[in-house]
């Protein structure tokens, strides 16, 4: 069989499974499993797909996806991200616009080893949207910096969608999350400014309210009890592995450790909160293995079928120039935003696409942080990205499609602009990983 019609089987079906509604993992484990039937001699290529399947989840690369997962729910269940939110906000007094600050900060914080955008935007929808519109705040600066801080989620270390991306594409986890931190709070520090902005040329977006006073006394207090030691976990965790003290296993079990340590100090580390976290954590990881272990075996079958090959030989036929390729890369990221999550777009695209950066000459850290930050503008591109529906799910009565959709778009052209950026300027991404080492 010519490779194009096997690459359609494949993808075809594997899509095709996905919209009548079957969970991703399954979604591509049938594929695998017809296409050995198909082409690798029915249960003979069976067996070899599931050990490889296995062989690909026993990997030491994949233990900091469970730790990071299980410290962004501790940091949830315990109460701490809570005591965060409400020190930002208090700390930032009167400030124009501090809700929307406030949104920013906390989710940079703590939607990173969440592991999820989805999760992300519901919970903060559901905490700070209410309270925006109580305080006149316009729809779309309440609604607009929660989708924004997706972008921030999945490249601010610690990030378990960047090890996942990075052990779907086969390149250095400890390099592309330290790769997150120089593009992440550039884009943090752009969503500041445009939020400055938009209060500025158009003041009743937030309009002015007094905000009960705090001393400075209690001010301080707030700052290094209920701030810094959270904040001090993060850029822990993220410190050990620039230097090198730690690979980033072993930073993300001692975050996860530290984060039991300070709520028990708090008195917040209940049995209840410890058995949920460990709950979540364990249903994202879950899922995210089996992910893992669909890519694995659908990249075997693509290499096994010629379709891999014939792809990559087919695109490169096209004589683009290497940036051309690139873009083209981000456009498929984009269309398939539309109507898939991004563990399903990073499974569908890595097995394709980093093979091809590679031949391409790119370096693979920083095509890893272009197509993160692809994946998250994929997720919100009008007319059906999944997260505008989940933001339409939390939004007050009476919003529209059409307002979260303009809501989202100065953001999205933030992330856009942050991708020209590291495109024109790789050591943005570069850098960091390379004095790492």
């Amino acid at each position: 069989m010519d490779w194009y019609w096997a690459a359609a089987i494949l993808f075809g079906l594997g899509i095709a499974l996905m919209m009548l509604g079957l969970p991703v993992a399954i979604a591509f484990f049938a594929t695998n499993i017809v296409a050995a039937l198909l082409f690798m001699g029915g249960g003979t290529g069976i067996a070899q797909v599931i050990n490889n399947g296995f062989g690909a989840m026993t990997t030491f690369a994949l233990v900091p996806i469970p730790m990071f997962l299980l410290m962004g729910e501790l940091f949830y269940h315990t109460g701490l991200a809570t005591k965060c939110f409400n020190a930002a906000d208090k700390l930032l007094g009167n400030v124009r616009g501090r809700l929307a600050y406030v949104t920013l900060i906390g989710g940079t914080a703590f939607a990173g080893p969440a592991g999820s955008s989805m999760g992300a935007c519901a919970l903060l929808g559901t905490l700070m949207v209410p309270d925006m519109m109580k305080r006149g705040y316009n729809k779309y600066l309440s609604i607009g910096p929660i989708m924004g801080v997706g972008g921030l989620a999945v490249i601010i270390p610690p990030s378990a969608l960047t090890v996942l991306l990075a052990t779907l594409g086969r390149t250095d986890v400890g390099d592309l999350l330290i790769a997150g931190i120089v593009p992440g709070l550039l884009l943090a520090l752009m969503y500041g400014v445009l939020i400055w902005a938009w209060t500025v040329i158009d003041p009743s977006a937030a309009p002015a309210y007094v905000a009960d006073s705090v001393s400075r006394r209690e001010k301080i207090r707030l700052f290094f009890v209920d701030v810094i030691p959270m904040v001090a976990i993060i850029v822990f965790s993220v410190i050990i592995m620039i230097v090198g003290w730690c690979t980033p296993t072993e930073a993300a079990a001692l975050g996860a450790v530290s984060v039991v340590a300070l709520a028990a100090c708090y008195g917040s580390m209940t049995w209840k909160a410890f058995v949920k976290s460990v709950e979540g954590a364990l249903r994202v990881t879950v899922m995210s293995f089996l992910i893992i272990f669909g890519s694995a075996t659908f990249a075997q079958v693509l290499a096994f079928t010629g379709a891999s090959s014939g792809l990559m030989t087919w695109a490169l036929g096209f004589e683009l120039t290497p940036l051309g390729m690139l873009f083209i890369m981000i456009g498929v990221i984009l269309f398939l935003g539309c109507f898939m999550d991004q563990l399903s777009m990073m499974l569908l695209t890595a097995p394709i696409f980093f093979p091809l950066a590679k031949s391409l000459g790119f370096d693979l850290t920083w095509f890893g942080i272009i197509m993160l930050l692809a994946l998250e503008i994929g997720y919100t591109t009008p007319p059906f990205g999944l997260l505008l529906f989940v933001m339409k799910g939390v939004a007050p009565p009476g919003t529209t499609m059409r307002d979260i959709y303009l809501a989202g778009m100065p953001f999205i052209a933030c992330v856009l602009l942050l991708i020209v950026l590291i495109i024109t300027f790789p050591p943005l991404a570069t850098w960091l990983p390379k004095i790492s080492h």
